[in-house]
């Protein structure tokens, strides 16, 4: 059995064959259930989340993420999720690999967004805006490179040294990045918007959104969390990871269709259909976009597979 530490993990997760594998797994076979998503109370603190992630191919791989989000964990210096993926054989159950989690799910998650972005950001979109300065800031900036010609990067987070340092990470990789204290100012400009925070209350106004903006909403994974406000859903062209997940836990989706502002029709399409080209995906150069994604399972075990294949290629 295969032990990939965080290094490993990310050494196996090359960011083209990552985002080609989640593409091929979202029009393949795979089995994936809508997640066990559980609170979890932290005496005097914000209550956790436990997330049960299973996912398979008949006949060839099962897998399931354990992974835990700790929204305080930031007042303790730690990170605010933690994880492991378990990934079996699909013909005997026999345990094959254990996976880094976190970097798993941050590599997955940049990746599935930078899919989405392949799709509904303008071809020729130079200027990318990160919100929150956690684990997938630096990963989102490095996945989008990957399929737009980007060169000015935006990072605007609530602590402005955080901003400042992953602004300096980008940069180390070669990237044109810098901290911005005015989040309005900075997506007014830009082209791509890329939102993976833990807020409660939108911190994107539509007003802002320029003609042919794509919007890239990651972190609202709970039915009362929220990155975008309604005039943003209502200007935009709405596409999600998956509808099941969005519509049910994705307070980005959840809350403007309880309200009217959505209705389920709205949704333009997920991005099986987006991949599948059963969706032309963006339409005009004006049009804005807008994608929220919750996570699904297949995408983690498509990230779990490649990680195992390239690692035991390697030791060969």
């Amino acid at each position: 059995m295969l032990v990939l530490d965080e290094a490993q993990t990310r050494e196996a997760l090359a960011w083209p064959a990552l985002i080609d594998a989640i593409a091929s797994m979202f029009t393949g076979t795979c089995v994936t259930p809508v997640r066990h998503h559980h609170e979890v109370e932290v005496p005097g603190e914000a209550a956790a989340t436990l997330l049960l992630m299973p996912s398979w191919v008949p006949g060839q791989y099962t897998g399931v993420k354990v992974l835990t989000v700790y929204p305080d964990n930031a007042k303790r210096s730690l990170p605010a999720i933690f994880g492991t993926y378990l990934l079996s054989s699909g013909k005997t159950g026999e345990m094959l690999a254990v996976v880094d989690g976190g970097e798993l799910t941050a590599r997955r998650t940049a990746a599935t967004s930078a899919l989405a972005a392949r799709h509904l950001a303008r071809p020729d979109a130079e200027e990318l805006l990160v919100c929150g300065t956690g684990r997938l800031s630096l990963n989102l900036i490095e996945a989008h490179a990957q399929v737009r010609p980007l060169k000015r990067i935006r990072v605007w987070g609530r602590n402005a040294g955080n901003a400042e340092k992953t602004a300096a990470d980008a940069r180390a990789l070669g990237f044109d990045a810098k901290a911005v204290a005015d989040i309005e100012t900075a997506a007014r400009t830009a082209d791509i918007i890329s939102c993976a925070t833990l807020s409660q209350a939108p911190l994107i106004c539509g007003d802002w959104l320029k003609p042919g903006a794509h919007l890239d909403l990651i972190g609202g994974f709970k039915p009362d969390m929220r990155e975008a406000d309604d005039t943003a859903v209502a200007r935009a062209s709405v596409f999600v990871d998956t509808r099941a997940g969005a519509m049910s836990e994705a307070g980005d989706i959840v809350q403007p269709l309880k309200t009217g502002v959505l209705t389920p029709g709205g949704i333009r399409a997920e991005l099986r259909e987006l991949v599948a080209k059963e969706h032309p995906g963006r339409q005009s150069t004006e049009e804005i976009t807008f994608f929220k994604s919750v996570g699904a399972a297949l995408e983690d075990l498509a990230g779990a597979i490649l990680a195992y294949e390239s690692a035991r290629s390697g030791q060969k």
